[in-house]
Formats: structure tokens, C-alpha cells, sequence
């Protein structure tokens, strides 16, 4: 819509906003109506109208077999957009068309904004499947004309109210017609339902219902004043009530076809089950990220004991394993103290990465320096848990074999990420500046305990790449490939 109308009219950016408002409203219109809608906008020149918008009902059958958006008819081959344009009004045709066999009724309402005609609805009935209309259409029907008079006098959509059409009730989830009193004098079988969800044991019709939802919805003190207004619809507001052990969404509409308020129009829908079920995932979040938290703790208690066993080894190699197998464990322990406090499973590498070389890098005598390049980005937990036990083996190998006691240098983590619409891969480089590698050295089968657990971490439950080579003037330089999950 927004290319049709700055290509095709003269509107402003004001303009357009409302008629986007005016979208996001007219599926209500449309379903009332049991008719198609079609907005059209008349052209810079003014000697045509571009239709920029179309809604179908969900309620009847349609008119429209085509798309209609971005059709261009000149003025006067439709004189009834040329009466409502012109005048104004809500114009009628007296006789229908017939498209396709098929008698359509054909109306036209002026969309107006601040005392000015933005443009015509043209709201078209399928007469094919007409008959004595049941109270329920009726009802319908004398709604759909309340709201196209307000369209018309440029005071529906209500301004600032944005309305999530996904999430708000629509009118065959359950429908209440109110007077200016807030007396119902019309509610659907679905509205109908939906109360006695909350506990209402009698009828709707008849009842103020305002002070029916105030007495049905629990409350410690006297009848809560606000949601009695709310209900009975004297302003334009979405709102839930909750009692008896059900949830209703309702969404109040004011009617003022004229100017004053006759009644109100209240859509509803019984939300009950999908609140327990968001009540249910939220359990599940909490309880997953408990279980993260107890699964950290005892991590750090496994940890904590390894590092008092190593303390009373007398053996110099006995003490060094249990020290690695420390940073082994505590480098999960990251992983799931991040996962900890995260509403989902994935997870923000960097932050991971970082407190990973700093672990790490209390190992070095105070000579060699370590640092991060790049990003990793969000990674899910099933990489990220692998992945923080391979960056820890691949700087302890750094720190303990590149270098000398004393020496100093520096190791540098770089990361990058690569997306494509069918792949994502993150590359990962370790560069140290030490005394490289040996001679003979074959990194896809030599190596200690560490680079085995790197290769079968890589290679196996990350289905990467791992290759050690010389670094460019001296050192080492060790490179994954892995692939990722896309962060869009």
C-alpha cells in the first residue's frame, strides 16, 4: 500500500498512517458486512482511483474472485466513488451488479480524516446465498452501518488505538451489542458461552454488563469502578478478565454513527486454554533455566573438589592433570551459567568466549598476553557447550607449549561469521607467536589428551573442521570451521 499511494496520490505521510489504521481495523467491517471491501484513492491528476487495499469477509461468500490492489478504472465509470468522493456520503446502489453470473450490491463510504476525503471504500455484498437474515445478522448487519457512518464522519479507527488483528478478538469469536446504558440487547451463542466460562448462570440480554464482568472477576474489596466502565464500553479498549477459573479477551468499540454515543459494540473470545498453556511455558522456561543453574553449581562443586585433591597431590603431573580437568569443568559450567539466565537455549558466544580466555589465561606466568577478535555471535547451546570445551583446550595447548617459563607473547582468538540463505558457518582462529610446532608434527593424529578432545568434539558432535598450521612468521595457528544456525 505504501508504493501505490506515494507513486499513484497526493497524500501525506499523515494520510497514509490513518489509512493503515483504517486497514488494520476494516477485517471487523468486512466480517459485519458480510461484504468485500476495497479502498480506493484517487490519483494525483484526480482524473483516476488506484484501489491500494483488500479485505475478504469471513463470513460470506466473496465477490472478488481477483486481486484488486493496484488496479487503476478512470473517473466516472464508477459514478458511485464519484458520489461518495465528491458528496461525501455513504452512497447505496439501488439495483445490484451482476459479476459472473453472480448479483453483487455495491455501496460506496467515503473515508474522511480531519474534514477531508482520503478516499472510498467500496463495500461489495454477494447476494448469491441471501435469506431472512437471523437475529445474529441483523445484529451484524445494523453494526456494520454504525461503523461505515463513523468511517464516513472521519471518527473511526479511534486514533493512537493500534490494534494487533492476530491477537484481538474478531467478531465470530463472540459479539455483545450494547445501548448507551450499557444494557446488552444482543449477545452472540459465542459471547454467550465465553460468560458462562467466567460463571454467569443466567442470560446476557438484559443485563448491564459492566457490573456482570465486575461481579464475576474476583476481587478482595468493593466492585472495581474501572472495569465496570471499561466493559460497558464507554471508551475504546482491549482487555482481559479472568474468573472462575476462565479467561475471556474482550475489546470494546463506542458507536457513534452520529456523534453521540447510542451503544457500544463488545467482541470477545474465550482465552482460557491459551493462557494456561503460556502459563505452562513459562513454568517450562523457569524450570529449564533452574535446572541450568543447579547443573552450574554442580559443576563448580565437582570443580572445587578437584582443585582440593590437587592441592594434596604430591605428584607434579597428578596435579597439573586435575588442574586442566578443573578448567574442563568450569569451562561448562560458563556455558550453563549464560543458559542460566536466558529465556531460550541459544546463547551469546562473546560473553562466553571472554570469561573462557580469562579462565584460561590464569595458567600463563604473567608474559603472554591473551585477546578476542571478531564475534561469535548467538550460537545454540548444544554448539555453545562443545565449543567453550574446545576453545579451552586449544589456549591451555597455547599457553603451556607455545611458550617457554617466562617468555613472553600473545595469543589471539578471532572469530567469523559467514551466512548465506542456505548455510551458516562460523570460522574460528587461534594465532599464538611461540616457538610453532614441532617438526613431523601431524595434528590429525599426534597431540596429548587435549587435541584428542578437540578432534573428536570438532570433528564429531560439531561436524566441523580442525587443522594446526605454522603461523605466517612464526607461531602456530589453529583453525575450525563449524557450522551454525542462522542469528536471524
Amino acid at each position: 500500500m505504501n508504493d501505490l499511494v506515494r507513486q499513484h496520490t497526493a497524500l501525506s505521510d499523515s494520510d497514509l498512517e490513518w489509512l493503515h489504521l483504517l486497514v488494520s481495523e476494516w477485517q471487523l467491517l468486512s466480517d459485519l458486512s458480510f461484504a468485500d471491501l476495497v479502498l480506493w484513492v484517487p490519483t494525483l491528476d484526480g482524473t483516476r482511483y488506484v484501489s491500494v487495499a483488500q479485505m475478504r469477509p469471513n463470513t460470506g461468500p466473496t465477490s472478488y474472485q481477483d486481486d484488486m490492489v493496484g488496479h487503476l478504472v478512470p473517473r466516472g465509470r464508477r459514478p458511485l466513488l464519484d458520489a461518495a468522493l465528491d458528496e461525501g456520503r455513504i452512497v447505496r446502489e439501488g439495483d445490484p451488479e451482476w459479476r459472473e453470473e453472480v448479483p453483487v450490491r455495491v455501496e460506496s463510504i467515503p473515508v474522511r480524516r480531519e474534514g477531508r476525503v482520503l478516499g472510498v471504500i467500496a463495500r461489495n455484498t454477494n447476494l448469491l446465498t441471501v435469506r431472512t437474515p437471523s437475529r445474529l445478522e441483523l445484529t451484524y448487519l445494523q453494526s456494520a452501518s454504525d461503523l461505515a457512518q463513523m468511517i464516513a464522519a472521519g471518527t473511526f479507527p479511534f486514533s493512537g488505538e493500534q490494534v494487533d488483528m492476530d491477537s484481538s478478538p474478531r467478531a465470530g469469536d463472540g459479539l455483545v451489542r450494547l445501548d448507551a446504558e450499557g444494557i446488552v440487547q444482543y449477545a452472540s451463542p459465542n459471547a454467550l458461552s465465553a460468560y458462562h466460562r467466567l460463571g454467569l448462570a443466567a442470560d446476557l440480554v438484559g443485563q448491564h454488563l459492566g457490573q456482570i464482568t465486575a461481579e464475576l472477576a474476583p476481587s478482595r474489596g468493593p466492585v472495581d469502578e474501572a472495569l465496570v466502565k471499561l466493559a460497558s464500553g464507554y471508551a475504546p479498549r482491549e482487555f482481559e478478565v479472568e474468573g472462575n477459573g476462565g479467561v475471556i479477551q474482550l475489546r470494546a468499540i463506542p458507536l457513534k454513527p452520529k456523534g453521540t454515543r447510542i451503544g457500544s459494540l463488545v467482541l470477545l473470545r474465550d482465552v482460557t486454554e491459551l493462557r494456561r498453556r503460556e502459563r505452562e511455558l513459562i513454568t517450562k522456561d523457569a524450570t529449564i533455566r533452574e535446572i541450568h543453574h543447579r547443573v552450574k553449581n554442580n559443576l563448580q562443586t565437582v570443580a572445587a573438589l578437584l582443585r582440593l585433591q590437587a592441592r594434596r597431590m604430591d605428584s607434579d603431573r597428578g596435579r597439573e592433570a586435575l588442574n586442566e580437568a578443573v578448567r574442563r569443568v568450569g569451562s561448562i559450567a560458563i556455558v550453563h551459567e549464560t543458559l542460566s539466565q536466558n529465556l531460550d537455549e541459544r546463547v551469546e558466544f562473546d560473553e562466553i568466549a571472554d570469561r573462557v580466555i580469562a579462565m584460561v589465561a590464569e595458567i600463563s606466568p604473567g608474559k603472554v598476553t591473551c585477546r578476542r577478535n571478531g564475534r561469535f555471535g548467538i550460537l545454540d547451546a548444544e554448539v555453545a557447550t562443545p565449543l567453550s570445551m574446545v576453545l579451552t583446550e586449544i589456549l591451555q595447548n597455547a599457553l603451556e607449549h607455545a611458550f617457554a617459563q617466562g617468555e613472553q607473547g600473545a595469543v589471539e582468538v578471532g572469530a567469523v561469521r559467514g551466512e548465506t540463505r542456505t548455510d551458516a558457518r562460523l570460522l574460528i582462529t587461534v594465532q599464538d607467536d611461540g616457538r610453532g610446532l614441532p617438526e613431523g608434527f601431524d595434528p590429525q593424529r599426534a597431540g596429548n589428551l587435549g587435541l584428542q578432545i578437540v578432534r573428536t568434539l570438532v570433528e564429531g558432535e560439531l561436524g566441523g573442521s580442525f587443522d594446526m598450521l605454522p603461523g605466517a612468521e612464526r607461531g602456530t595457528k589453529v583453525v575450525l570451521d563449524i557450522p551454525v544456525r542462522s542469528q536471524k
